[in-house]
């Protein structure tokens, strides 16, 4: 609980922006104080609407109508700002999901700068990349959870977050084993020390329909107990011919006050999701080319189905310990279950015939987390620095039915659905135990030295053959950032990071070759205006990712004693580029989310195909990306109206296309723009409505493009739509 003593932020005179955030992030007892501090000193400021609540800018977006976050640990377990982080970071606030009408990861995804998402295995089966790398790990409240957007990827509900951090590069420090891409956290809604309920209905186009309910309330007298229950279904049809889908969540979680230094969180999660789009997408002719089908062209079949269905317990203990020191545990333990039943076109026969190439599979996915942490200050040469000490457990067991027909390309096109046996099974269990240590070293005033981490003990079982089996034994991860304060609002940083990935390819001996490690080098500079409401940053990034496996070929596959799985670590790739971002409040009204990344990705070794050398590592990914969201709050007799809007734009993307013959032909998609806008209004107090208007330019584009003429990789992007949303708290 907060203490009743002068605030801070009006102790001396500040911007009128600032005083605002501050007031709005006061108690209501400290608010009252404040008012009364500033009647005292004859300055009087109206907040007018503006909501008082005990959530500070920074540890909850909720509530606070901001797009940016006074601080986060997502990179380094330490709680800083984004200047003190030496790393591109961005926040996706509950705020900027609400105005741009989020309602799964995939759209927090496409917002983000610098991260792009990706359709090419199909429309359904999403796979996300920063900086050239696909993203393999999601984080909830910083727990890392292993990720596989092809083959499971289930997409989180976002109406049970707060706000998703993002930090890019490589992120072993927190995740341990991973991509040298990105870190994605998603940051659990918390209960709130009022009653409240929100209650919200959507409808858009092609029926797409919503509802959601959010109620929060103390469940005793003190407050020292608290309860929080969100619950979501939506149901929706699509452009595409056929195409339908429905999502239901129930998220509830209790907290409660043990003593005035332990609190302890419970809760749990529901969510079910089902579609039948999400394998197949649209051919390219014979030639290569674009075959320009209408958007609603639907390649799968009526039978296609799948079904995902997660169940999550988690738990959180934090403990204040004696001399600002405290101890944090997280638990988690999720288990998913899905059947994909699907198809997609194909031309697989050597006369190009076109089929179908059906598929199911069922998994059954077990995910436990642990993780456990000590931080707090400690004094050295004269000087305060800062300490975090942990050690954390991953454990990812995943077993999977395969049927029969299984990739079976002479399905006729219109065949019906299959009579799918299962004929086998298998599992594998991958743990992953840690232990890590950072610590943030204050070398002066305006220096401050960044210092960090980790041993891994990496273990894959396969449960159906030992000789798949590999094992990574205390591999030491690192991490370094060096901050320099230009001036109050301005810092310089340079900063190093890495990551490893293990790999089950074999060496010339028998042995799994060494883990591939991807090394981020980063530089530049932050600033933070009106009391950390507003942050800008620009960096300069390599990520050089070394030991890729690489075949062993010609005489030296001779001396392998596995000629079948044979590889030298010897492949490197590099991403380099720029990175600039501006988050935050350009006024009192004006709410801006901005960014611009340029990542340019090509093979610097490659011994198996040297012609790949010097050339760009995956063509159909955009060089450029540019994302901007936005939202502009009237005063005066327009302050029940706010409008806003996305603007987003992306390069080229290509694939040389092999034809019969040998020759081949680029396909591409030029680089585009795409449009968004928003409009809100305030009825009342209770009462507000939204309407959305996506992509209304109607522009034609393909979010992916084909890889082959023999199975389709064409997915159009969504045309011209509405959403209207209305909500109402009380």
């Amino acid at each position: 609980m907060s203490r009743l003593t002068p605030p801070r932020c009006l102790a001396a005179p500040r911007n009128h922006l600032a005083l605002a955030i501050c007031m709005a992030t006061m108690t209501p007892a400290l608010a009252q104080q404040g008012e009364a501090h500033q009647s005292a000193a004859g300055n009087v400021l109206e907040l007018g609407a503006t909501e008082i609540t005990n959530t500070q800018l920074g540890s909850t977006t909720e509530g606070s109508r901001s797009y940016t976050t006074g601080a986060m640990s997502t990179a380094t377990k330490l709680p800083m700002t984004m200047r003190e982080t030496p790393q591109a970071v961005t926040v996706i606030t509950r705020q900027r999901m609400d105005d741009m009408g989020m309602t799964s990861i995939n759209d927090a995804i496409d917002a983000t700068p610098g991260v792009f998402l990706s359709y090419a295995s199909g429309p359904g089966r999403q796979t996300y990349y920063a900086r050239g790398f696909e993203i393999d790990n999601l984080m909830y409240d910083g727990i890392p959870s292993g990720y596989n957007g092809v083959n499971v990827g289930v997409q989180p509900n976002l109406a049970m977050f707060d706000r998703v951090e993002i930090v890019r590069g490589a992120t072993g420090l927190v995740t341990g084993a991973g991509n040298p891409s990105a870190a994605v956290n998603m940051v659990r809604k918390r209960p709130l020390g009022d009653q409240r309920v929100t209650l919200t209905g959507a409808a858009g186009s092609w029926d797409d329909y919503r509802g959601e309910v959010d109620a929060s309330s103390p469940l005793n007298e003190s407050g020292t107990l608290r309860g929080r229950v969100v619950t979501s279904y939506r149901d929706a049809n699509s452009y595409i011919d056929g195409a339908e889908e429905d999502h239901g969540l129930l998220y509830a979680i209790t907290e409660a006050d043990l003593s005035d230094d332990t609190t302890l969180a419970v809760g749990f999660s529901h969510q079910k999701d089902k579609t039948n789009n999400f394998w197949g997408a649209s051919l390219v002719g014979l030639d290569g080319r674009h075959q320009d089908l209408p958007r609603s062209y639907n390649p799968g079949t009526d039978w296609e189905n799948k079904e995902q269905e997660t169940n999550t317990l988690f738990a959180e203990l934090r403990h204040q310990l004696a001399n600002d020191w405290k101890l944090q545990f997280n638990g988690s333990y999720a288990k998913q279950n899905a059947l994909f039943s699907g198809s997609y076109q194909s031309r697989f026969k050597a006369d190009r015939r076109l089929e179908r190439t059906v598929y199911q599979t069922k998994n059954d996915e077990r995910q436990t987390g642990l993780d456990a942490f000590a931080s707090g200050p400690f004094q050295a040469f004269g000087r305060t620095h800062e300490l975090v000490i942990g050690a954390s457990k991953r454990i990812y067991d995943m077993t999977s039915d395969d049927y029969d027909p299984y990739n079976f390309s002479s399905w006729p096109v219109d065949g019906g659905k299959p009579d799918f046996t299962r004929i086998s099974s298998s599992r594998a269990v991958t743990s992953q135990d840690g232990v890590y240590m950072t610590t943030r070293l204050s070398l002066a005033d305006p220096l401050k030295l960044i210092l960090g981490g980790r041993l891994d003990w990496y273990d894959y079982d396969d449960k159906e053959s030992s000789e798949a089996d590999y094992k990574v034994t205390r591999n030491v991860t690192r991490y370094a950032g060096l901050i320099y304060d230009l001036d109050d609002h301005h810092s310089v940083y340079v900063s190093y990071s890495d990551i490893f990935t293990p790999q089950s390819n074999k060496d010339t001996s028998g042995s799994p070759i060494k883990p591939i490690v991807g090394k981020n080098y980063e530089v530049g500079i932050k600033g933070e205006y009106f009391d950390g409401a507003l942050n800008a940053s620009a960096a300069l990034f390599r990520i050089d990712q070394e030991n890729r496996a690489v075949n062993v070929t010609g005489a030296d596959r001779l001396n392998c004693s596995d000629q079948q799985n044979c590889s030298v670590a010897s492949g490197e790739v590099r991403s380099q580029g720029i990175d600039l971002e501006l988050q935050g409040a350009l006024t009192e009204n004006w709410q801006l989310g901005a960014g611009y990344t340029y990542a340019r990705v090509h093979t610097l070794k490659d011994a198996a195909n040297p012609q790949n050398e010097n050339q760009r590592f995956d063509t159909d990914m955009p060089e450029h990306l540019f994302k901007l969201s936005t939202v502009y709050r009237f005063q005066g007799p327009l302050e029940k109206l706010r409008v806003g809007g996305n603007l987003s734009w992306q390069s080229r993307m290509y694939n040389d296309i092999p034809l019969d013959g040998g020759s081949s032909y680029r396909l591409k998609q030029g680089a585009y723009a795409l449009t968004s806008l928003m409009a809100g209004y305030a009825v009342n107090e209770n009462l507000d409505l939204q309407l959305n208007a996506n992509n209304v330019f109607d522009k034609k584009y393909y979010s992916s493009i084909s890889t082959s003429t023999q199975y389709g990789g064409d997915t159009y992007g969504a045309p011209r739509n509405l959403m209207l949303t209305a909500k109402y708290s009380f």
